[in-house]
């Protein structure tokens, strides 16, 4: 992975993680009464808060893995390679929780149609992701070109 782009990897990426957490708030400040109140079901909502902090936990490491390829001087291209990769995978892991989290909330609500809609695509999406993101996911570095 290019500096210039694991750079820019490290600014979108925490930009997902802040908006998580703001989210995260949001939902606490609207649907914590509710919880306490007991309207709505406790599993869920405890659910949906995981997949939230994983999402959000997931995005930091990543952006974590991003600065480290981002950084010139000191590594080299296998290493780089590696943190790239691993920073997909915890980025694909926090971008996959964060969009289940919608679908979580809407059932909460008792939207369950808008629900159904939203988890359908979410597993649309799913079926994309593991078709698909091996092919675009940071290349492995052979070790025989590292070094030369």
């Amino acid at each position: 992975m290019r500096e210039d782009l694991a750079a820019v990897n490290v600014t979108r990426t925490y930009t997902l993680a802040a908006s998580n957490i703001a989210i995260l708030t949001f939902m606490l400040f609207f649907l914590y009464p509710r919880f306490e109140s007991g309207r709505i079901n406790p599993v869920l909502f405890q659910a949906t808060l995981v997949a939230m902090g994983v999402a959000t936990f997931s995005l930091v490491f990543a952006t974590l893995h991003y600065y480290r390829c981002s950084l010139g001087g000191g590594i080299g291209e296998t290493d780089r390679a590696v943190y790239a990769r691993r920073a997909d995978r915890l980025w694909l892991l926090g971008y996959t929780t964060m969009f289940l989290a919608p679908g979580l909330v809407l059932v909460l609500l008792g939207l369950l149609v808008v629900a159904s809609v939203w988890l359908s695509l979410w597993l649309v999406y799913l079926f994309f992701v593991f078709r698909f993101f091996p092919k675009i996911q940071t290349p492995r570095v052979s070790q025989e070109r590292s070094r030369n």
